[in-house]
């Protein structure tokens, strides 16, 4: 059974390193943001770096999700001390359980956030796309696909909540309104 990717990319005001109380918040924010996603149903997993280190996100080791990767478009900072940008990427079981988790809780307040923390870009922020069941997402992948979308729309290849597509490439919809649920495991 297919898999759903999601891979999300974002500028930062300020570098993560940055003492300053928002980049701070949004830190701390997005911690606790990361342990209520992994509860929710329908999520299966994240890239994390395999020492834990979130700072160090060009030289980390990500294991199976690859080398970490940025769109071309992205211009700050590559290093702990200059990076300014925040990044996902996961797998779903399916389409609203992703929207549902993004859409509520924690999640949507950093959402509602987003604008105190992040810069504001002519370039899309997430991109959705299906993998088979026994692969893993790389962060090539996900720029890839996030590159993709910004330049054709929503295709097969990379859409969005709002323009989805089924594993079997046919145009699909769900309901954007709301979410179904702020359910956790």
């Amino acid at each position: 059974m297919p898999r759903l990717a999601l891979y999300t990319f974002g500028v930062l005001k300020s570098p993560l390193a940055d003492p300053a109380p928002l980049t701070r918040e949004f830190y701390d924010t997005g911690e606790a943001v990361y342990r209520k996603i992994s509860q929710h149903p329908g999520y299966l997993s994240r890239a994390e770096t395999t020492g834990g280190d979130r700072g160090a996100l060009f030289e980390a080791d990500w294991g199976p999700w690859g080398e970490f990767a940025v769109p071309a478009w992205y211009s700050k900072g590559r290093t702990v001390e200059t990076t300014a940008l925040a990044a996902t990427l996961s797998l779903w079981v399916d389409l609203r359980p992703a929207f549902d988790a993004v859409h509520t809780g924690l999640h949507r307040e950093a959402l509602n956030r987003r604008h105190d923390w992040f810069e504001r870009t002519v370039h899309p922020n997430y991109a959705l796309w299906w993998v088979a069941d026994d692969v893993i997402p790389t962060w090539a992948d996900g720029v890839s696909r996030l590159e993709h979308l910004g330049d054709h729309g929503s295709t097969p290849q990379a859409f969005t909540f709002r323009n989805s597509w089924a594993p079997d490439g046919t145009p699909t919809r769900i309901d954007v309104t709301g979410p179904k649920s702020d359910q956790v495991r």
